[in-house]
């Protein structure tokens, strides 16, 4: 087992800011899986690199490229991590809907890249959440 450090986790969202598929396959492996939380359009399994990254790109769209994590804490440990994010965005054509919560994301690691991801939002963030992307 691999102990993951703060500085991969920090590269792996790096790396997923940038858009660019042979920067994001660096860290986050062909074959992961994502859970993104809730109940809303989003809301489910992402399965695959392309599956994730068409995710991501649907969070842009749906943002007008405003939503941001902004880390809090991070948590390494053998092959796995966890970290805490402030999550904010507006909503694309519509201002005053905006997202402002607190999210984990646990992270599963496989051969120094993630193979799998899940988020949880806390407290009443996540009806805050299915509201913005609904």
């Amino acid at each position: 087992m691999a102990t993951i450090t703060p500085a991969q986790v920090s590269a792996a969202y790096a790396a997923l800011a940038t858009g660019q598929r042979d920067q994001v396959a660096r860290h986050w492996h062909e074959d992961m899986r994502w859970l993104v939380p809730g109940h809303n359009r989003l809301s489910g399994w992402k399965n695959g690199l392309d599956e994730f990254l068409a995710f991501m790109a649907e969070v842009g769209r749906l943002s007008a490229n405003s939503f941001r994590m902004d880390a809090i804490a991070v948590m390494t440990g053998d092959n796995a991590s966890a970290d805490v994010t402030h999550n904010v965005g507006n909503r694309a054509g519509e201002p005053g809907r905006i997202l402002d919560i607190d999210v984990i994301h646990f992270l599963t690691w496989r051969d120094g890249k993630v193979i799998e991801g899940r988020g949880a939002i806390f407290g009443d963030g996540t009806d805050q959440y299915d509201h913005f992307w609904a």
